[in-house]
């Protein structure tokens, strides 16, 4: 039998599911940031910003941004480094990777940007000392390879960082459900021109570990310490590991 896996609610190949998501981040590039701000009322920022602050980084130290896309992460993270540090900003879909990359040269900061899947990352072993992939990880096929990556290229002492959505608190469960498949698809037509993608959105966040099978799964991978921190509710979790 062929190898299957998620695609939001149905059951592809892993081809099938690659092409599929480059097609959805093909489509929701030019919209991707506005869209953020308004399907988390611009809570993603607050997000984002905390997850910098719990990476514990000090000026000059190497962070790798996976599945950047339009740099909100890289640019939190090369603020936090300072001009002897580097952040290298990656993602496997050409155009989110494009307009992370511009946006930063316009705002006067040259980030090497590499475009590249985060089951294979192309870096030496033990070359960075923070590794983060922010929102994500959701959309990795083979999600044990990629956090078998990320822990291949952290240096002894080295902290991963996933922030992702996860599975809110059981009280706002039927609220959550209703705003998911209600509105967001509606938000991406309106906005967007786009509903199956933001219903994509909803559906992968269900399919995905939630937060105590996400700390397994990155255990197994050889991190150590691992805790994560819910958010709004547990809407989104912060997982954080280290090598030691």
């Amino acid at each position: 039998m062929s190898e299957k896996t998620h695609f939001g609610y149905e059951q592809v190949s892993p081809d099938e599911k690659a092409r599929r998501v480059r097609g959805v981040f093909d489509s929701v590039a030019g919209k991707y940031d506005l869209m953020n701000d308004l399907m988390s009322l611009g809570l993603h920022r607050a997000w984002k910003r905390f997850t910098v602050e719990m990476s514990g980084v000090h000026r000059g130290a190497r962070v790798l941004d996976v599945a950047g896309g339009t740099a909100d992460i890289t640019r939190l993270f090369a603020e936090r480094v300072g001009p002897d540090g580097t952040v290298v900003l990656t993602d496997v879909n050409a155009a989110m990777l494009a307009a992370g990359r511009d946006r930063m040269l316009n705002e006067g900061r040259l980030v090497p940007a590499v475009q590249c899947s985060a089951e294979a990352l192309p870096f030496p072993p033990r070359s960075f000392d923070c590794v983060c992939v922010a929102f994500g990880l959701r959309n990795v096929t083979r999600k044990n390879v990629a956090l078998a990556e990320m822990q291949r290229i952290l240096r002894p002492g080295g902290v991963a960082l996933i922030l992702e959505f996860s599975r809110v608190a059981e009280p706002f469960q039927t609220a959550y459900d209703w705003y998911s498949f209600n509105v967001l698809p509606r938000l991406g037509k309106l906005v967007a021109g786009d509903e199956a993608s933001y219903r994509y959105l909803a559906e992968s966040i269900r399919v995905h570990p939630d937060q105590s099978a996400l700390k397994e799964m990155m255990q197994q991978a050889g991190f150590e310490r691992v805790e994560w921190f819910n958010l709004t509710a547990g809407i989104v979790a912060l997982h954080r590991g280290y090598v030691l």
